[in-house]
């Protein structure tokens, strides 16, 4: 476990210079959030030990359920969300690999759990940095995906997605993810807000279980048949039903993201681009940089420096991965020449996500804009502006001789360092 001795510094009223980790914490405890169960895990432990620390000193009356695993730890918060408390949990990498099972029995069974991801490297070889590999691969567990770029936004955001999961139209489990250590560990100045207004926003839960009442016993028995069962007092879904039913509710979970994010920014005055995606320079912009997290904060650097060499270059940094905006994208870069698309991940065997979604999602278009995919920052590894700037430059230079390739790129690679470095052999382990 890794143990935060950070003193968090209060500048003035309700603004605290606070790392990622604990600006998560703080929005678990405003939300008022009554089960955590959690497994430590670098980097995303002490979001749990803050939230441990409230506990312990009567600022979070929540129960902590402390166990074994982090498999362990999202089982306890679907049975104690299934009894209708407000639940969540946090973990990074192999913690999320770990509790992968419990992933589509959270969504499945319909339940609004929030779990923290401070993303990491997955293993082998083992390392304990960043990348969003963690993040993208669970993309089809039926959870709803949200990422963000600085420590407010982790605050807003876990905010926001108590009440999208709560929502009676939706019902369904959210993760908030940003980057481990570039804000896991980065201290920021986050704004808090005051507890009554957020208990105005963010009104006590109402569930569609709720196991608690032992006056009315009732249990959860998921079991289905491929077809739908008949019975004296009913019909029950067969299995086919539940999945479009859980399929139609990720869909239309995104004009309500947009409608608690607008009612967000109503309230406090921060807002996210419209709460799916976000948005810089891209009103006179022909060529779009599409990425997300770390990757797009570094992005804004570079295409300050692009529009000095007379490049109109803009920036759309997802926020919102699942469900994937596919309509709303389609409908922003239908009119856009070039895009350039930077992953922090590999689709492996292809190329990376981000890419490969965003051809598909604008495949519709009857004029496709260029696009070209580049992979950066694995395993940690410095997301550098000249990496943004060169792959911009890469992705022009090709479409300018009519190259266009489902090939995605990496940049920043130093094989050429490699003691006795032989393509023929080292991808054959040689």
């Amino acid at each position: 476990m890794t143990v935060s001795n950070e003193k968090e510094k209060v500048t003035n009223e309700n603004i605290m210079i606070l790392t990622g980790n604990h600006a998560a914490a703080h929005a678990f405890r405003q939300a008022k959030v009554g089960v955590i169960s959690a497994y430590p895990i670098t980097p995303q432990s002490p979001v749990v030990e803050k939230i441990a620390e409230f506990i312990s000193e009567g600022k979070l009356k929540a129960r902590f359920v402390k166990v074994e695993s982090e498999h362990s730890a999202l089982a306890v918060c679907c049975a104690a969300s299934a009894t209708g408390s407000r639940v969540g949990t946090a973990t990074s990498a192999h913690g999320l690999e770990y509790m992968y099972e419990m992933l589509p029995w959270a969504s499945g069974n319909r339940l609004p759990i929030i779990i923290n991801l401070a993303t990491r490297s997955l293993g082998a070889p083992w390392s304990v940095w960043t990348d969003h590999q963690d993040f993208i691969t669970i993309r089809d567990v039926g959870w709803i995906q949200f990422i963000c770029e600085n420590n407010q936004e982790i605050y807003d955001t876990n905010l926001q997605a108590f009440k999208i999961a709560e929502d009676p139209r939706i019902f369904l489990p959210a993760i908030v993810a940003y980057d481990g250590y570039i804000l896991s560990h980065t201290m920021m100045p986050v704004k808090l807000e005051n507890q009554e207004e957020i208990d105005g926003f963010l009104p006590p839960l109402k569930h569609h279980i709720n196991l608690s009442d032992i006056s009315n016993v009732k249990g959860i028995d998921p079991v289905t048949t491929p077809n739908i069962i008949k019975r004296a007092e009913g019909t029950a879904p067969g299995y086919y039903e539940y999945r479009y039913a859980l399929q139609k509710a990720l869909e239309n979970s995104i004009n309500i993201i947009k409608e608690v994010h607008d009612e967000f920014f109503k309230k406090f005055g921060r807002s996210y681009g419209n709460g799916i995606y976000k948005t810089v320079d891209t009103n006179d912009a022909n060529t779009i940089i599409f990425t997300m997290g770390s990757v797009a904060s570094q992005a804004r650097i570079a295409i300050k420096k692009l529009r000095t060499e007379g490049l109109k270059v803009g920036l759309v940094s997802l926020k919102l991965f699942r469900p994937y905006p596919a309509e709303d994208l389609r409908e922003f870069f239908k009119d856009k020449e070039n895009i350039i698309v930077f992953d922090r991940d590999i689709g492996y065997g292809y190329e990376g996500v981000l890419s490969y979604e965003l051809k598909a999602a604008l495949y519709g278009l009857k004029n496709r804009p260029n696009i070209k995919g580049f992979i950066v920052g694995l395993g940690g590894r410095d997301v550098k502006t000249e990496h943004i700037i060169s792959g911009v430059h890469k992705a022009l230079d090709a479409f300018k001789k009519g190259i266009f390739t489902n090939k995605t790129d990496f940049l920043g690679l130093n094989l050429e360092e490699l003691k006795d470095y032989d393509e023929s052999t080292y991808f054959k382990g040689g």
